[in-house]
């Protein structure tokens, strides 16, 4: 026999297929992660979950041949996502908003060895619950400098015994379970969604780390509008407080620059006219110029009726010579 040989398909693996594919419909398709979460913690999230999405759980080879003959061409975005520890949640929500629910469904839970540490987890010194004998060592071999104190160990200064992104060994999660130290949250993780033909990679909200940008964004931003001038009612209070000291500072600028003249230019000063006397004057002046040019003007005439008295003379005195006979002597 030459050929391929068929491979069979049970009906239930074919039933499931055909039911995934049909969820694809909806308008949001994500796959989750449920790695480490208890099933009785995964149970409790899908009912808080079910008015608003359904999550299913399948073999990733089902998950995988689902989504490539949905009908969908987008949805093959989303088989690079798919692993064994993976489910997929079908909503007519938005994918954003499903999955800052997720982020508010999730509980503490204790370090697993091989685990990542998702921030720096540190011990605080101070007293334990501990009592002298193997724990000492213990304590020693992970970094931490214990002590006994009444009667129990004690962590004599601040330690980080993992930084962000290292990896959980055997030793640190026994410790940090002894110290009643809880560095994880258990839930269901959004890995990525198709929503309205595009596929979006990294959709986790954090949403404590979003408020902690705006509030960190709000702390820069407040000092700038103030010192711009920019008048919000968050900044007018300060605007009109750094007015008023800028206020102040002049006053003092000005006061230091600007000294008291001595006290004969103030005499001077107080001795010139203000402006209403100088108008009150200023009449009389002119009546006094008046005067003046009245008199000059009688002294020019006085001039002229003189001089035309003494042309007048001498006229009169060249006529009566010119009048006498030829041969009468003169008066001389």
């Amino acid at each position: 026999m030459t050929g391929k040989k068929e491979t069979h398909v049970s009906e239930a693996k074919k039933q499931k297929v055909k039911e995934l594919a049909e969820n694809m419909k909806k308008k949001t398709v994500m796959i989750i992660s449920i790695k480490g979460l208890p099933s009785a913690q995964f149970q409790d999230i899908k009912k808080k979950l079910r008015s608003k999405a359904k999550v299913q759980v399948a073999k990733k080879s089902l998950v995988d041949f689902a989504l490539d003959h949905s009908g969908i061409k987008e949805l093959h975005g989303l088989v690079q996502y798919v692993e064994d520890s993976t489910a997929i949640l079908f909503s007519d929500h938005d994918a954003f908003e499903i999955s800052g629910i997720l982020a508010d469904e999730k509980s503490p839970a204790k370090a697993k060895a091989g685990q990542i540490a998702p921030n720096d987890i540190e011990v605080k010194a101070g007293p334990t619950e501990l009592l002298p004998g193997p724990d000492i060592s213990a304590l020693s071999a992970v970094g931490l400098a214990p002590k006994v104190e009444d009667g129990k160990i004690a962590v004599m200064q601040d330690k980080v015994i993992a930084k962000e992104g290292a990896t959980i060994t055997p030793e640190l999660a026994s410790i940090m379970a002894k110290l009643d130290i809880i560095p994880f949250a258990a839930g269901v993780e959004p890995v990525a969604a198709y929503m309205e033909g595009k596929v979006y990679g990294d959709i986790k909200i954090d949403k404590q780390a979003v408020l902690t940008s705006l509030e960190d964004s709000f702390g820069r931003a407040l000092p700038f509008a103030v010192e711009i001038s920019y008048p919000t009612n968050q900044t007018i209070d300060y605007i009109i407080g750094k007015a008023g000291i800028e206020e102040k500072a002049i006053e003092a600028l000005i006061g230091e620059e600007a000294p008291f003249a001595p006290e004969e230019e103030q005499a001077t000063e107080e001795e010139k006219p203000t402006e209403e006397e100088k108008a009150e004057d200023k009449p009389e002046e002119k009546k006094e110029e008046a005067e003046q040019a009245d008199d000059t003007n009688e002294e020019i005439n006085k001039s002229d009726e003189v001089a035309k008295e003494d042309n007048t003379s001498e006229t009169s005195a060249n006529n009566t010579e010119e009048t006498k006979p030829e041969g009468e002597p003169s008066s001389e």
